[in-house]
């Protein structure tokens, strides 16, 4: 299955609550990420929390053209519901 962000919203700090494809909910704690020269201006939390789910790349992403791939983020859920069962995966 290929991961999709299906829906985002900004938490607190740089934390953001995501629902995934697959079933997969929960937050993400993107602090120790923001570095670099497309992530640090994200520091600035009036910028990181303007972030949008693009509909074609199916992740979080900033105006900047800052993005996470889904399965980082997926990887790195603090996960409030666990995924649905998947044959790939054990």
């Amino acid at each position: 299955m290929i991961l999709h962000v299906v829906e985002a919203r900004h938490e607190r700090e740089y934390v953001i609550h995501l629902k995934f494809n697959d079933g997969a909910e929960g937050f993400v704690d993107l602090a120790d990420e923001l570095h670099g020269e497309m992530f640090a201006p994200l520091k600035d939390m009036e910028k990181f929390k303007a972030f949008t789910v693009d509909p074609e790349l199916n992740t979080i992403v900033w105006e900047n053209g800052a993005d996470f791939a889904p399965e980082f983020l997926h990887d790195r859920l603090l996960v409030a519901v666990q995924p649905k069962a998947r044959p790939d995966r054990p």
